[in-house]
């Protein structure tokens, strides 16, 4: 077994002729299995930064499915189960460090343990399935493998004891609580079960929103400013820019209340709907840009219902996106939302577009 584990410096050679974190290996029944190191390299916060900001780096940020070793893991050591989403691998092999220990990792196609669980990816077959095929019964006298809390929904306990001969039991929400967890003979205290959404978490998860609700926003701005430049003459661009601006303002506007404010402030925003949070965010962020300007079309009714039934539909449409995210939905709780609020939605963007056109026909002098 490779020591630049514990001391890569010690041999970079080895370290670096590997794949990221794999260090060396441990040996067993099964054949070697590959070592891993238990920090976190500039490499690993990088990418813990990356997969946070883009969705086509996050979809891709893997690690292979099977058999990893931390530490100097025997027969009698504890078996975790992960999902082979680095960042989730990440963290379960960093808060075991100091100790011997087996990580088994699913193959949930790149998606953390929780959504996994939820669409199966991480549950009873694919469990049973890489149990077997890296023989693990092979590389340990027990019988037992701790899997992540979050990854209950996914997993039938007594069908995987039926299949592979191996019991289940559930570990801590938190990787970090696994030192504490295998201390206290592998019993989770209550607070151990207990899932924390704090403001820090939420400030992590918003760029995820914020970003791609301000890539579609240059689509909505293209049609705002093509609404408003639009003449008999043709299109001009003064006008675009003078009367659009307002509605490029509020646009930004609704980005910030729906994709940001909502999910950072969203545990004393009133009301338990997502869609419902969203769209009173939305209101207040429209009525503070209406206090703040004195752009003269607010004084024209046409505009005013315009921008009041669409700015906050959008707000609420980007607030709902963030139901993936959060501890506070179900499944069926979202599905609900989202028949209740889809018609009201289509009714909002179809009443604020004739509002416009019309405000539009009335400056042509053809209204």
């Amino acid at each position: 077994m490779s020591d630049c584990c514990e001391n890569p410096s010690a041999a970079p050679s080895c370290c670096c002729a590997r794949p990221p974190n794999v260090c060396g290996s441990v040996s067993s029944p099964a054949g070697d299995i590959p070592q891993v190191r238990t920090t976190w390299s500039a490499a690993d916060r990088r990418g813990r930064v990356l997969c946070r900001v883009s969705n086509s780096f996050r979809m891709h940020y893997t690690v292979p499915p099977g058999l990893a070793a931390v530490g100097s893991p025997t027969a009698g050591s504890p078996v975790f189960v992960s999902a082979n989403y680095k960042l989730s691998f990440d963290h379960l092999r960093t808060s075991l460090a100091g100790m011997d220990a087996w990580v088994l990792v699913l193959d949930t196609k790149g998606i953390n343990v929780w959504c996994a669980a939820g669409k199966g990816t991480f549950g009873t077959q694919e469990l049973v399935r890489r149990i077997a095929s890296v023989k693990l019964g092979d590389v340990v006298s027990h019988r037992r493998v701790i899997l992540p809390q979050l990854g209950a929904p996914g997993v039938t306990a007594h069908g995987v004891k039926r299949a592979s001969g191996f019991t289940v039991a559930y570990g801590p929400v938190y990787a970090r609580d696994i030192p504490a967890y295998l201390s206290a003979g592998c019993r989770a205290s209550p607070e151990m079960r207990k899932t924390r959404f704090t403001l820090a978490d939420r400030l992590v998860l918003t760029p995820m929103e914020v970003l791609p609700a301000l890539r579609h926003y240059l689509w909505l701005a293209a049609v705002i400013l093509l609404v408003f430049g639009l003449c008999p003459q043709g299109i001009m661009f003064v006008p675009a820019l003078r009367q659009g601006w307002l509605f490029l303002a509020l646009g930004l506007a609704a980005i910030a209340t729906g994709s940001f404010l909502t999910p950072l402030l969203l545990p004393w925003v009133p009301f338990r709907s997502f869609a419902l949070k969203g769209w009173l965010m939305g209101v207040a962020g429209t009525g503070a840009l209406q206090l703040s300007t004195s752009h003269s079309m607010l004084a024209d009714p046409l505009i005013l219902a315009s921008a009041y039934l669409f700015f906050p539909v959008l707000s609420s449409y980007l607030a709902l996106n963030f139901t993936g995210c959060t501890t506070f939905t179900s499944k069926s709780g979202v599905k609900r939302e989202l028949r209740l609020a889809l018609p009201l939605y289509v009714a909002g963007i179809a009443l604020s577009a004739t509002a416009v056109v019309i405000y539009r026909l009335r400056q042509w002098g053809l209204g």
